[in-house]
């Protein structure tokens, strides 16, 4: 007979090391097994025992062993409260917050404002559903390491589009013990252009000039304020550029999914920490971007002026791309770009302005118009004028088609 056949009590601390090394070894499963309850138990259960040999113990009794299994499964899935409201069980919610008084908060598709659900989890709860999203990524929040920032992946088997995720443990986001997080939900498909004029964003015949400019290699920086659709919006002015176009993204983390067949994507990372890694940044993204061969360059979003220095320079020789940038309009967003790569990366206010006349062709904004996503106006880059840039408008609410940009590149 095996040593199985012969069950024996394992101690606590046994237990605990059994546990520890089950979860380890069921690290990075996809949302796919993680939501299907009757596949993540049957992955606990291969693991323990398989992790039982490993750790030279005797496999434990069945009522001891099921015991075990059920540890594990709360370290690797217990998403709690969070299982209805993730894909597949849903597929309504943009950004899901809990707070440091347990309450849990959902911002719906196309609104504006975030609701309060009626859901009321446990400190318990809260911490497992946080455990089970960072410990695939081999990270935890704790005392010593109170700010975690971590993605989910996609995964296309449940629809499901990947993740942004942020947790703040109590000691610095103070509460009733409960840790804080927030999750920013990704789109799973590339956003075709006919769902934002069907969401009401902008008319049919501005998405159409829009697809137009990008399709002639001209540079488009989308501009607005925080969830305001400047990704998705971004994602679907991709589909103007030609099917064999070769695409390289720099995103920090990766959100937008392209048709195109020929795509690379760098992914920023923060250093690890503790460790002596650099950062990989949206910076040293674009700077290997252009060593890809791109004919186009897409960055999610500039926040530093690092990257904005990296990214002008790119389209200043000779690359189509597209991005994004937190702004509320043509004139704050260059006066924000010009203000960052001062601070961040030394260039005067007016070579900063003067980058941006040359490198940006047209700004699209996009915001809040009676709490619902809009656009609210298409601008061109008309040149510099003694030491400012002028814009000229190519439309704005009101008008039924947009003017041709008289921009022209190669």
């Amino acid at each position: 007979m095996s040593w199985s056949n012969f069950p024996t009590t394992l101690t606590t601390e046994q237990i605990s090391s059994l546990v520890d090394e089950s979860a380890r070894s069921l690290g990075g499963l996809s949302l796919a097994t993680l939501r299907d309850r009757n596949a993540l138990a049957q992955a606990a259960e291969q693991a323990v025992r398989t992790s039982a040999r490993t750790l030279g113990l005797p496999l434990p009794p069945a009522h001891q062993l099921q015991a075990v299994q059920a540890q594990v499964l709360a370290k690797v899935g217990g998403l709690g409260f969070l299982d209805a409201l993730l894909p597949p069980a849903s597929f309504a919610y943009t950004d899901l917050l809990l707070n440091g008084d347990g309450s849990v908060w959902g911002r719906r598709k196309g609104a504006m404002r975030f609701e309060q659900l009626d859901l009321h989890p446990s400190v318990a709860e809260c911490w497992r559903a946080v455990e089970a999203l960072l410990s695939p990524q081999g990270r935890a929040c704790s005392e010593a390491t109170p700010s975690v920032d971590a993605k989910l992946p996609r995964d296309k088997a449940v629809g499901f589009g990947g993740a942004r995720v942020k947790v703040l443990h109590p000691r610095i986001a103070s509460g009733d013990g409960y840790p804080s997080l927030a999750l920013r939900l990704y789109e799973p498909e590339p956003v075709p252009p006919e769902k934002i004029v069907e969401w009401g964003v902008l008319p049919q015949s501005v998405m159409e000039g829009l697809l137009s400019a990008v399709s002639k290699r001209l540079r488009v920086m989308v501009v607005g304020g925080t969830a305001t659709g400047k990704t998705t919006l971004l994602a679907a002015l991709c589909h103007g550029i030609e099917e064999r176009a070769r695409i390289v993204k720099v995103e920090d983390p990766e959100e937008i999914w392209l048709p195109h067949p020929n795509v690379t994507t760098l992914e920023a990372r923060p250093a690890p920490p503790g460790s002596d890694v650099a950062a990989y940044t949206v910076a040293d993204g674009v700077d290997d971007a252009l060593r890809l061969a791109p004919s186009h360059l897409i960055v999610g979003e500039v926040r530093t002026g690092n990257a904005a220095l990296s990214l002008l320079r790119a389209l200043m020789s000779d690359h189509a791309g597209l991005t994004t940038f937190h702004a509320d309009g043509p004139q704050e967003a260059l006066f924000r770009l010009s203000v960052i790569l001062y601070a961040d990366a030394q260039v005067r206010f007016e070579a900063a302005k003067a980058l941006c006349a040359q490198a940006i062709d047209l700004l699209v904004h996009v915001g809040w118009q009676e709490e619902r996503r809009a656009c609210l106006g298409v601008w061109e880059v008309a040149g510099m004028v003694g030491n400012n840039v002028e814009f000229r408008a190519l439309w704005e609410p009101g008008q039924e088609a947009m003017e041709e940009p008289q921009r022209k590149r190669g």
